[in-house]
């Protein structure tokens, strides 16, 4: 397998019992062994193995004996991260009458990622349909909960403030904590009026977000002035609206004036981000225009976190999954270790989860396995164009609390077939039927 070379960054200290004989004799449920581990939570970018007992993550350490593992994985020459975090995706799926969506395990699990966030698919009306989805998911499912009572209807809830229910999606949002990180604004705009001014969507989600102490995350289309309204601009959006720790969405999206017109980047993003605005991308079909992300990327602007938005067409169109939308990134000259950083460390900050997103002792055992490939792979932008790298990230492996649920293309947890051990269930004939 072909790996990039980093330089290491200091490790963090691990926590270790007085006896290092103690430790091995332990017989941990899973090791994955041989690996280079990138957990930047914990500041570790190099050769470590790591050890799984019951569900969470046991030891983070050099050279764990073989015997201490009842079942040890070989990774050696794969990239072993955290969990990924989607922070944007749309997978309210059974609501046909709502944002086209993907199901979550499906797109998820085969690039890495164990945890997605919602947003805004649902609101307060719809949200306990939508835990139907989330309880029955194999991996963890979190909520930007829409401001939007109804959800992100095709009908056009998200054009209504009568649906705008601040103190329903606060108190939604309080009854299922462990659920739900934050709230959307989205698709918000066209013709103004005393009953649907410019701004009502904003200083509803915003005041939802007061209310319980949650970021918002806001999708938001500038626009001229209409009559007695003023213009909603790109600046009182940044500077004005959001709070700190706020996220905008779609963020390298054409309608967001990142750029200057001489092609800078716009000081008023700076400005944002001193003010702690965070960025996400919010890939989806069409907020990957290469004409303009690829100046940004190139003056050091980067999302602070990276994330599909798959729905229903992405994946046939430009946003495959995540590790693809990863991958672009790796074409543009970002490294491993800052995409990484913003899938997982950083949107676990983002959404108030810090728990997520590391592999530290005591933490769930949500892991993912990567390679790098190398050769000839091209990349689409939205709207036309692509780009074309020498390198690939792909996913070989994804745990979620300590159990295996995606292995491929090269089953490294499976034995070949005649190394199954002879008492073993895969030796008994189901096929004959007892007399």
């Amino acid at each position: 397998m072909n790996r990039r070379e980093f330089v290491t960054t200091p490790v963090a200290a691990a926590a270790m019992s007085s006896s290092a004989l103690a430790q091995d004799a332990v017989k941990y449920d899973t090791l994955l062994k041989g690996g280079h581990v990138i957990d930047l939570a914990n500041r570790v970018n190099q050769p470590m193995d790591v050890a799984i007992l019951n569900g969470k993550i046991a030891r983070v350490d050099r050279n764990i004996p073989a015997s201490a593992g009842k079942t040890v994985v070989n990774v050696s020459g794969y990239y072993v991260t955290p969990g990924l975090i989607d922070l944007h995706i749309c997978c309210y799926y059974t609501r046909l009458d709502l944002t086209p969506s993907v199901i979550a395990d499906h797109h998820c699990l085969p690039s890495g990622v164990t945890t997605c966030c919602d947003g805004g698919t649902a609101g307060a009306d719809s949200f306990e349909d939508f835990k139907k989805i989330i309880d029955r998911s194999k991996m963890r499912i979190l909520s930007f909960l829409n401001i939007a009572a109804p959800g992100a209807q095709s009908g056009g809830a998200e054009q209504d403030p009568a649906q705008f229910k601040v103190q329903l999606a606060a108190d939604t949002a309080k009854k299922y904590s462990n659920l739900i990180v934050g709230f959307k604004t989205g698709h918000y705009g066209g013709k103004f009026s005393e009953t649907r001014l410019p701004w009502a969507s904003m200083d509803a989600v915003v005041e939802a977000g007061r209310l319980t102490g949650l970021p918002v995350l806001a999708d938001f289309t500038p626009q001229p002035a209409q009559g007695k309204f003023p213009a909603r601009s790109y600046r009182e959006f940044l500077l004005e609206k959001m709070r700190p720790g706020d996220i905008v969405t779609h963020c390298l999206a054409d309608r967001y004036a990142f750029l200057t017109e001489d092609g800078k980047l716009n000081p008023d993003v700076a400005k944002a981000r001193a003010r702690g605005i965070k960025f996400d991308l919010g890939h989806a079909a069409g907020s990957f225009n290469l004409r303009r992300v690829v100046p940004a990327v190139q003056q050091g602007f980067i999302p602070d976190s990276i994330s599909a938005d798959l729905f229903a067409d992405t994946p046939y169109t430009v946003g495959i999954n995540l590790a693809n939308v990863m991958s672009k990134f790796l074409c543009l000259g970002v490294p491993l270790e800052e995409v990484i950083r913003r899938t997982t460390v950083n949107p676990a900050q983002m959404i108030h989860r810090p728990e997520l997103g590391t592999l530290s002792v005591g933490s769930a055992a949500d892991i993912a396995v990567f390679e790098i490939l190398k050769g000839k792979f091209a990349y689409l932008g939205s709207f036309g164009g692509k780009i074309v790298g020498n390198q690939k990230l792909q996913c070989t492996l994804t745990m979620f609390g300590g159990k295996i649920l995606y292995d491929h293309p090269y089953g490294l947890s499976v034995p070949l077939w005649q190394d199954i051990p002879k008492d073993s269930r895969y030796w008994v004939d189901t096929t004959r039927q007892k007399s």
